[in-house]
């Protein structure tokens, strides 16, 4: 296993900035996500580190040693893509030693190693079988089982199951979490798809705009963005953003008419000479039955479920906000909204970074 660092990476292509002076350090060991939208680098490192793509300046080091000008196969990685590529004409079984033989390992050596990976993946009885026989979600189990027979130093994953149907998706997802766990290799994962980085990473980096946004677990990402596109990118319904302006006792939400009790906003935002804007996630939103301690008026506009839960929503100026239902009765509209106050997070409106912590306790 190894421990991995990126020190001011940079990839270009011309005048474009694919990765622009990236920093992370990866520990022997740990479970990485790279998230973020199509286009915003994200693969582009994962090649780079692979030794797929030049780095175009910065270092890349596997346990303190720079392997920029090492190729591919110098650097002991195994690289797992979105579309598996089988051979089709041998086994599963040939498919998976299909590494060591090349590298010219003796029989003995890979008879073992490949009983040890068929425990791990439990695939002894789909070693006599062939690619095309077999459900998407096993083939890329096999192309799993591949990649790691060799006992690589790091482990890179570029959307492995974003090709796999929904129905086999979950399964593997928990499945992968928990060979990665068993094998303990150091894993680099690729996805645009912020439930697999939730359930699946050690610590995610969120990327734009060919940099790195913030590094954090999952639960904090949530909780703690720092900055609105972390705010805005985690969490599904998408983060509640409304600018705040003074007026008296409170603060008014955008353009429209509904007005956030001064109380239940910090004394840093209060203060504050700069425009904000507040963030609020539909968690710490909720239509209730009787108006609350600290909550807002609105018109709701509509009421939806999504899965368990039961959703509503209503304008801010030109904008929808979302919260959840928890009325014991669906029938009206009902008025009444309560805001957690220690759910608000607020930002510069002018820079999009976080100015403050969660709302105070009141």
């Amino acid at each position: 296993m190894a421990k991995v660092e990126l020190k001011n990476l940079s990839v270009e292509f011309g005048a474009f900035k694919a990765v622009n002076n990236v920093n992370l350090t990866v520990n022997d060991g740990e479970f990485v996500v790279y998230l973020g939208p199509s286009g915003c680098g994200k693969t582009t490192t994962l090649r780079a580190v692979a030794g797929l793509q030049t780095a175009t300046s910065g270092d890349i080091l596997f346990d303190g040693q720079r392997i920029n000008d090492q190729t591919a196969s110098e650097r002991n990685i195994a690289m797992v893509f979105q579309f598996v590529s089988l051979y089709p004409h041998l086994s599963i079984a040939e498919n998976i030693v299909f590494p060591l033989k090349a590298r010219g390992f003796k029989r003995a050596e890979i008879a073992r190693k490949l009983d040890w990976v068929a425990e791990i993946f439990k695939l002894g009885d789909e070693l006599k079988r062939f690619p095309g026989a077999l459900p998407p979600g096993t083939k890329q189990k096999v192309a799993l089982a591949r990649a790691v027979v060799r006992d690589p130093a790091v482990l890179l994953l570029d959307e492995p199951l974003s090709a796999i149907d929904e129905q086999f998706r979950e399964e593997m997802r928990w499945e992968l979490g928990h060979l990665q766990r068993e094998l303990g290799v150091t894993t680099i994962y690729v996805t645009h798809d912020q439930r697999e980085a939730m359930s699946l990473a050690d610590r995610i980096v969120l990327m734009n705009d060919s940099q790195i946004v913030q590094v954090d677990e999952p639960h904090n990402l949530f909780f703690n963005p720092n900055s609105i596109f972390s705010g805005q990118f985690i969490g599904s319904p998408s983060m509640n953003l409304m600018d705040l302006k003074p007026v008296s006792g409170g603060f008014r939400l955008g353009d429209s008419s509904i007005v956030l009790p001064e109380k239940i906003v910090p004394d840093v935002v209060r203060n504050s000479a700069i425009p904000v804007r507040m963030g609020v996630r539909p968690r710490d939103v909720k239509l209730v039955d009787e108006p609350p301690e600290f909550g807002i008026e609105v018109a709701v506009e509509d009421v939806f479920s999504v899965g368990r839960e039961r959703y509503f929503s209503f304008r801010v100026g030109d904008e929808i906000a979302q919260g959840i239902d928890v009325r014991s009765t669906s029938t009206g509209q009902g008025r009444n909204v309560a805001i957690r106050p220690e759910g608000l997070v607020f930002f510069d409106s002018q820079t999009g970074n976080r100015i403050a912590s969660k709302g105070t306790d009141v």
